[in-house]
């Protein structure tokens, strides 16, 4: 991915693009699920939370978010753990200004933990991200981030969600926190990542997830700018 002067560059071919286009607004929405089932101790937890937080406001991804004076990025976080146990954790929030990314950031180190009982279901954790998002703004890209430590083991898997209307045209991004049994990550490959431009990240514990997830997000929010560049200057 780019860096200093190629950043600069992308905003100014971005710019370029979109002169004309005064209602392309929103580049991307973004919708962040966090994994709370009971295999997710409380310090692992706050790792999660925390990582996700520091993230956010590390200058790599605010120089990534704040790129383009023209667009801006959309983003929800939500915790998803048992059947019926989905929860959001924020509202949307519009993460135009620095002051904007920070009060994000502040809402997620302020929340505490739903439940810490409940299994893991994968599926209708990426279902209700899914809603989250068809429900959300408009934006060029809508793009689901989901994190989880293990496969499902209570309900559908993911794909039987991709094959409903709503999901169409939702990528769907996750990051395999290693370290547990079964190993997460060939659930992930086969099970999670779908839509376009869809990849896995991985942390090799919960200890790794704040520069894994940092690196994710850098990539969902650069690749969706080329993309969603690309998209308005065919209209």
């Amino acid at each position: 991915m780019p860096t200093g002067a190629g950043k600069l560059a992308i905003a100014g071919a971005l710019v370029a693009i979109l002169s004309g286009h005064a209602h392309a607004q929103c580049r991307l929405s973004l919708a962040l699920g966090l994994d709370v089932s009971s295999s997710v101790n409380q310090s692992e937890y706050q790792l999660q939370l925390m990582g996700l937080a520091a993230a956010i406001e590390s200058p790599k991804v605010v120089e990534a978010l704040l790129v383009d004076e023209t667009t801006h990025v959309m983003s929800i976080t939500y915790e998803w753990s048992g059947y019926s146990h989905q929860v959001q954790v924020t509202g949307w929030h519009r993460l135009d200004s620095e002051a904007a990314i920070g009060s994000y950031a502040d809402t997620l180190r302020r929340h505490t933990r739903s439940r810490s009982d409940q299994a893991t279901a994968l599926g209708k954790g990426v279902e209700f991200g899914g809603r989250l998002l068809a429900d959300g703004p408009d934006c060029w890209r809508r793009t689901l981030d989901i994190s989880g430590d293990g496969v499902n083991n209570i309900g559908i898997d993911p794909y039987y969600f991709y094959r409903q209307p709503y999901f169409q045209d939702i990528t769907v991004n996750g990051l395999a926190i290693l370290g547990a049994h079964p190993d997460p990550l060939p659930y992930y490959q086969q099970q999670v990542k779908n839509g376009p431009e869809a990849f896995i990240a991985i942390a090799a514990n919960f200890d790794d997830y704040r520069r894994a997830i940092e690196e994710k997000l850098y990539r969902e929010i650069t690749t969706q700018l080329f993309i969603g560049a690309a998209e308005v200057d065919k209209e």
